[in-house]
């Protein structure tokens, strides 16, 4: 796991815009796994810049999402296939009919789910899948004491997560839904490069869990230690609990460029 150490969450979004431009440039029909939330919102600033600037070409870029809500119709302002066309698809110039994403609203909800792996797979696998963190550690909607192997299903969400969430309802908890569909840990690590954004001394714990704790249930972020390639960026308030911040720096400091992340 490499561990990259920027001074704030601009600096981020734009290594990771990067990082997503340059394998764009490489392979321009990638398909890339997106997050929702605050968090990543500096990538896709960023990465919309240099769609603009024609720094990069993204007219055959294809977009995965990571997780839905369910019982939210796709047409409600906070699906998270409405939020992602609004800050992924529509300021990077990509239309619907290059998303993919589980369907939130099916009577067969497990149905949907397998069905959403299936097509993951058909699609020749994620390239690159952002992701952020929860305070308590989850990625995507896996809660801590998910299956390190679990594959996309229905989450129940913890009370914490809705509360977390209520911010993007009005403020108002009893908007935010119970459940969700979620992209498993197992199916999670199936990307070819994973990469984590964290922001924020609320996320020092998470984060210092994620990479220098145990791989465990308990922080479901720590399976990306199992990853043979996944990238860690983190400001410098994220990095606070890490008893390692001096050896991250100067590991990236000296590695060479033409690796990227």
């Amino acid at each position: 796991m490499e561990v990259v150490i920027v001074p704030d969450a601009e600096a981020g979004g734009e290594l990771i815009a990067e990082a997503m431009a340059q394998l764009l440039r490489r392979k321009p029909g990638a398909l890339l796994g997106v997050a929702t939330g605050s968090t990543p919102l500096p990538v896709y600033e960023a990465l919309s810049a240099k769609v603009r600037s024609g720094a990069v070409d993204t007219a055959a870029a294809r977009i995965a999402q990571l997780d839905e809500y369910v019982g939210l119709r796709a047409e409600h302002p906070e699906s998270y296939r409405s939020v992602l066309r609004r800050e992924v698809l529509e300021p990077l110039g990509i239309g619907m009919d290059a998303f993919m994403g589980p369907d939130g609203t099916a009577a067969d909800v497990q149905g949907a789910c397998e069905a959403y792996d299936r097509a993951l797979a058909e699609a020749g696998g994620v390239d690159l899948q952002l992701l952020g963190i929860g305070t308590d550690g989850h990625i995507g909607f896996n809660e801590p004491c998910s299956s390190l192997a679990s594959r996309t299903r229905i989450k129940t969400l913890t009370e914490q997560t809705r509360v977390d969430n209520a911010r993007f309802f009005d403020g108002d908890i009893d908007q935010v839904p119970h459940h969700v569909i979620t992209q498993g840990i197992g199916t999670i690590l199936e990307a070819r490069h994973l990469v984590l954004l964290a922001t924020g001394e609320g996320k020092a714990d998470a984060v210092a869990a994620t990479v220098e704790g145990p791989v465990a249930a308990v922080c479901p972020a720590s399976a990306l230690q199992l990853h043979p390639h996944a990238t860690v960026v983190v400001d410098e308030a994220a990095a606070a609990k890490l008893k390692l911040a001096d050896y991250f720096r100067h590991t990236y400091a000296d590695k060479p460029e033409w690796q990227g992340i």
